[in-house]
């Protein structure tokens, strides 16, 4: 049995992780991305321990947020951060992505988010943990499955907002446009100016025109520090993370 323990975000609300299930920068990232609205329904596919859907509600507090996630133990935390935070607006369902659609009505989502395995299949060294293999490697499914799901998934012209390693992005656009979701806002991630892209965020829209926006490059740091707009991301001032 793993170890639980609680860390706290904002709002007095707090996330159960252990070593297998925790989190990192880039939720961050693409929740603040994804940017739901008030009245959107959500739904994040490869959920983990629920911090990307957790985040949206702080910031941006959509009206229904679904986080699934095929591992029992990362839904098992998610229920346990439901529970002690009770909120009724989120909805933590453990089933395969691939075989969802019992408990994810098909096309009503207007937002899908997904921070998926960045690694291919037998790319690399494999990750030792079972969850870590999972969540890193497409073991048991990959960038195709994610977006044939958010098609699926979304209303006609809903948004499917991924990230991923810059090496990736030709093989997550391709899924995209095969699964009739066109690209149509990209933008990467740098430590600095002098440093290459270690992350991107894509924006796709399912049954949109081709058009893709390149944005401005986001810089983590700004020299002497975290840069102002990754502290807008996190929530803190002064060079602090608001989640520490």
């Amino acid at each position: 049995m793993s170890e639980f323990s609680f860390e706290p975000l904002q709002n007095g609300l707090e996330i159960c992780v252990s070593k297998e299930h925790k989190f990192g920068t880039d939720a961050f990232l693409l929740a603040d991305f994804a940017r739901p609205r008030h009245k959107d329904k959500v739904c994040d596919l490869g959920t983990g321990c629920g911090i990307i859907p957790m985040l949206m509600h702080i910031k941006f507090s959509p009206a229904e947020i679904y986080g699934v996630d095929i591992q029992k133990q990362a839904i098992e935390q998610f229920m346990l951060t439901k529970e002690k935070s009770g909120l009724d607006n989120i909805k933590p369902i453990c089933a395969d992505l691939k075989e969802l659609w019992e408990n994810c009505p098909k096309g009503s989502f207007d937002v899908v988010t997904c921070n998926p395995p960045y690694k291919a299949a037998n790319a690399g060294i494999e990750s030792m943990g079972e969850a870590q293999k999972i969540a890193r490697h497409e073991i048991l499914c990959n960038i195709n499955d994610v977006c044939r799901a958010a098609a699926r998934l979304l209303k006609f012209g809903g948004r499917l907002c991924i990230c991923n390693r810059p090496e990736r992005l030709a093989d997550v656009i391709c899924a995209m446009r095969a699964n009739n979701i066109e690209p149509k806002l990209l933008r990467f991630v740098s430590k600095n100016p002098e440093n290459a892209s270690w992350l991107f965020l894509i924006e796709g829209r399912l049954g949109g025109k081709p058009f893709m926006k390149v944005m401005q490059p986001l810089f983590v740091s700004d020299g002497e520090g975290f840069s102002k707009e990754l502290l807008e991301i996190y929530g803190g001032e002064k060079g602090e993370k608001a989640y520490d």
